[in-house]
């Protein structure tokens, strides 16, 4: 039977992004316009680039918005655009940042120009908010969480658990807490036992607060299998199926343990669960052949086995995979 050990797609967690503002076109690299101009409410679209160039971003902005939105060439829009975004940044002024972006985006969703400024942008209002709330609430568990999430795209697991650690102190029935604890528990490079039987126990303290953490029971589920328990990985995998009906992971899991358990009548519906889910799994196939073998549905099985073995052949199985037995 089959299953794929590493947990890391799982456990790695989907951040993010928190970097400064870095390589925004500057102004020598727009297209110069005669300067001289005054300020004004009907500033033409010349006039408003060249004081955008010159610095005078208050000015500028409402005749860079009004260009965008209006009949202007294609050039002088994303021009405008692009030096808008610069002047709001430099302003602070937030609300403009994004209706530069949203509207320069919509005209210009594929120019890579346009993307890279956006890219950065977005990142810049990032790191901008995480300075406020730094600044504003220092010792709050969202800000410590915040230094966590950092610690954690750093692979500093030892920092991130020490923040994790002083928010649960804070606040220990705050929910995904003591899961997000477990994880990092988990992620550490070659995690000792002592690691995994402590994020065990935060994973079961997630579920006296939130029963309904999906994580947490696949994790445990996981856990119990790679240790050959599937009679306790089975209520943790069925759990967070039933809770996410798209976990194919979960459905395999399921699966495979009752596979394992020689219960093959009650495995075919989550193995057909998880090939509804992820058609491409070579695992599924493998496990649900066998199911449908062992029942007696041998056309079925074969079928299985024949797509596990063009899978086998078109998409090797990842390392550390258990082999079929």
């Amino acid at each position: 039977m089959q299953m794929p050990k590493d947990l890391s797609c799982f456990l790695r967690p989907f951040l993010p992004a928190i970097i400064l503002l870095a390589a925004l076109p500057s102004a020598a690299q727009q297209p110069k316009a005669s300067s001289g101009a005054s300020p004004s409410t009907a500033l033409t679209t010349e006039q408003a680039l060249a004081l955008a160039e010159q610095g005078r971003c208050q000015e500028a902005i409402p005749a860079l918005r009004r260009t965008l939105s209006g009949q202007a060439s294609a050039d002088n829009k994303k021009n405008a655009g692009i030096l808008g975004i610069r002047c709001s940044l430099a302003v602070d002024n937030r609300d403009s940042t994004v209706e530069f972006i949203r509207m320069l985006s919509k005209q210009f969703p594929k120019d890579p120009d346009v993307l890279f400024i956006v890219v950065h942008a977005y990142s810049d209002l990032s790191s901008r908010t995480a300075q406020d709330l730094a600044r504003n609430a220092p010792q709050s568990v969202a800000a410590h969480k915040l230094n966590a999430e950092a610690f954690e795209m750093q692979g500093n697991w030892d920092a991130a658990q020490h923040e994790y650690e002083i928010m649960i102190a804070k606040e220990p029935n705050t929910p995904a807490l003591h899961f997000l604890l477990g994880r990092v528990l988990l992620s550490k490079p070659n995690a000792d036992q002592a690691s995994t039987d402590r994020a065990k126990q935060e994973f079961q303290k997630e579920l006296a607060i939130d029963p309904n953490n999906v994580g947490a029971h696949y994790v445990l589920g996981e856990l119990a299998r790679r240790n050959e328990d599937c009679e306790e990985a089975i209520p943790e995998f069925s759990q967070a199926a039933k809770l996410d009906p798209t976990f194919a992971d979960a459905f395999l899991g399921w699966g495979f343990c009752l596979v394992k358990l020689q219960k093959y009548a009650e495995a075919i519906p989550p193995l057909r669960a998880a090939e509804r889910l992820t058609p491409g799994n070579q695992a599924i196939h493998y496990n649900l052949g066998i199911a449908l073998n062992q029942t007696g549905q041998k056309e079925e099985a074969q079928k299985e086995f024949e797509i596990h073995r063009q899978l086998t052949v078109t998409t090797p199985a990842p390392a550390g995979a258990e082999k079929p037995q």
